[in-house]
């Protein structure tokens, strides 16, 4: 049986009675819809079946949604009953697993329209919300065949859809807790007296709700590097959204920056190289449940510090605790942020003033000895003896090592990272390492110095003189054309004087710093919180220091300078030219072996030379 519309369309108008019998509507009579017919054949055509006559409540619900709003307008091809609930005659309860409406059947029922683009985009709207659920937990755990997982209707309602902007939407900004309270019952309970949940119930618009942090459609398990709430996503995006600009603190006081501190911090930096176990914003602040921190319940209450940090940090104490976790030294006035301050500012001048005096001496030097260079002979003169290459090969690894290690930690997006292939456990068991060996090669050298006769003699030949004032204003001034004759060093110049001497004080000072940031806990026994800050600034800047010193000074010595160029391989079989330790170390070339150290008669005739008198 075919019926014609009159336009020369035609529509099958044969019912199943089978499927009709078992639809939720087979009890009735047909006339119970169709109340317009009343013979049949009939002519005209039925009017529109008006299905609020028995379901008047969802009618009057679908009226004030957008649906309904949209239909009263003329919209074309808005849904209606049949839209989503099917042929009338087919209908089956939504508890039926075949019912376009039932929890399984929803999201594709909804996708039917939400899901295709050129019908979303034909509304000036986005299928990208009905997709990004697809791939959310909701969406996969209803794929999965979960009948508790949430689908469209648990969040939007059935027949009465809203608006997000409408008050009385369940998406509204200030009724979300609620909605997804439905299901997340615990945690609604911990959300709503926390900081968060409170400004929100007082109607806050800038207060974090559900869908602020976990997203709306797209909401991942918090275990999925790509969910909002992963461990690494927290600081850098998350919770940095609020908490990073200066829009809280200009409008309630609320401290800005807390996300790039936090990245500059030890715990941020390792989550930048990777880490998925370091503290995040979470595992101190609490996540649910936060609270102000002067609340007694918040986990950042400085009464709870100690068991916040003692979670990853066992034996943590209340001063280990007291310890800085945001390190952005503008934000606090604190005593160790003042003094990390201090010792910032005053480095940065040594940095400037001793690595540019370095800079301008070995350019000094450079441009005359490149003038001045000629072919050496073989080289016969011994510089370094067995022991002493052992050790400065071994400082030249260790130092290499914590110098790429250490700048890789505090810059994890720079190419030292990649080198290490971004990983904090290679970086951070590499640097350890490189320390104790760095460490132990100090000790080795005490004991050298102290106990064998020609260490005491090569740290004797190390301690400085007045000769190396005169030695340095007599190279200088040849340098600069204003002598004919190099001024005639010892075993040592002035500049490998200051080299030993620095290695000496930044090896000491480094290691001791370093043990601070290494055992935190023990150390904040015996030390003060800002003097753990102010260590941790040193150890910084000290590096700074140590590398560019070896970087400028060093590698002249070694490398650029045109005598030795492109490297001096005393460091490899300890031996120079004869030349070359007649030039540079003539005095050491007239002192006999058993003599005391820094002979007297070679300095004072250096004296004399300057004064005009001549020379032996």
């Amino acid at each position: 049986m075919i019926a014609d519309n009159g336009a020369g369309k035609t529509k099958g108008l044969q019912v199943d009675p089978k499927t009709f019998h078992d639809s939720i509507h087979g009890a009735l009579e047909c006339a119970a819809c169709h109340a317009d017919v009343n013979d049949v054949p009939h002519d005209p055509a039925p009017k529109p079946v008006a299905c609020e006559t028995c379901h008047a409540d969802q009618h009057s619900a679908y009226q004030k949604g957008i649906h309904g709003a949209a239909k009263a307008k003329g919209v074309a091809a808005v849904p209606g009953c049949t839209a989503c609930h099917g042929d009338a005659h087919s209908i089956v309860p939504a508890a039926d697993p075949k019912s376009k409406v039932s929890r399984a059947n929803i999201p594709q029922t909804c996708g039917a329209c939400h899901g295709v683009k050129f019908v979303m985009e034909g509304r000036g709207l986005s299928a990208q919300p009905f997709l990004s659920y697809e791939q959310s937990v909701h969406g996969k755990a209803v794929a999965a065949g979960s009948a508790t997982a949430a689908v469209c209707t648990d969040c939007h309602g059935a027949h009465d859809i809203l608006r997000a902007s409408d008050p009385k939407s369940p998406i509204f900004k200030f009724n979300v807790p609620q909605t997804c309270g439905r299901c997340h019952e615990k945690i609604a309970q911990a959300y709503a007296p926390s900081v968060h949940g409170e400004a929100l119930a007082r109607g806050n618009w800038q207060s974090a709700g559900c869908t602020d942090c976990h997203g709306i459609h797209s909401i991942k398990s918090h275990l999925d590097p790509e969910s909002s709430v992963a461990s690494a996503a927290l600081a850098r995006t998350t919770c940095a959204q609020c908490h990073e600009g200066v829009r809280l603190s200009q409008e309630f006081g609320v401290a800005s920056q807390r996300a790039s501190s936090y990245m500059d911090s030890y715990h941020g930096l390792a989550s930048k190289m990777g880490s998925a176990v370091v503290a995040n914003c979470a595992s101190c602040h609490g996540v649910h449940n936060i609270y102000r921190s002067a609340d007694p319940r918040s986990t950042v209450n400085h009464a709870n510090l100690a068991a916040t940090c003692g979670q990853c940090h066992g034996g943590s104490s209340q001063r280990f605790a007291l310890t800085k976790v945001h390190v952005g030294v503008p934000l606090s006035k604190d005593v160790g942020s003042l003094g990390a301050w201090w010792v910032r500012r005053v480095y940065l001048w040594l940095i400037a003033l001793v690595i540019g005096g370095m800079l301008l001496h070995n350019g000094l030097l450079w441009q005359r000895q490149l003038r001045l260079r000629r072919r050496s002979p073989e080289r016969t003169v011994e510089r370094m003896n067995a022991r002493q290459r052992l050790q400065h090969g071994l400082v030249l690894v260790s130092f290499i090592a914590l110098a790429v290690t250490g700048f890789a930690l505090k810059y994890p997006d720079s190419p030292l990272a990649w080198l290490l292939g971004s990983s904090d456990a290679v970086r951070r068991i590499g640097h350890r390492v490189a320390a104790v060996v760095l460490m132990g090669v100090g000790l080795y050298h005490l004991v050298y110095v102290a106990f064998s006769p020609e260490g005491r003699r090569l740290f004797r030949d190390f301690l400085p003189t007045l000769q190396d004032a005169t030695d340095l204003k007599w190279n200088l001034l040849y340098h600069l054309g204003r002598r004919t004759e190099r001024p005639r060093f010892g075993r040592f110049t002035y500049g490998e004087k200051v080299e030993y001497l620095s290695l000496l004080w930044g090896t000491l000072l480094m290691a001791m710093t370093g043990m601070v940031l290494w055992f935190k806990v023990g150390a904040a026994a015996w030390w003060t919180g800002a003097a753990v800050d102010i260590a941790t600034a040193i150890h910084f800047y000290e590096a700074i220091l140590a590398v560019l010193a070896i970087v400028v000074w060093h590698f002249y010595q070694v490398m650029f300078d045109p005598d030795v160029y492109p490297v001096d391989w005393a460091f490899w079989d300890g031996k120079i030219t004869e030349e070359r330790a007649k030039e540079h170390h003539p005095r050491a070339q007239e002192v006999p072996a058993d003599a005391p150290p820094n002979d007297e008669a070679p300095q004072k005739e250096d004296r004399d030379r300057e004064k005009g008198k001549p020379g032996k």
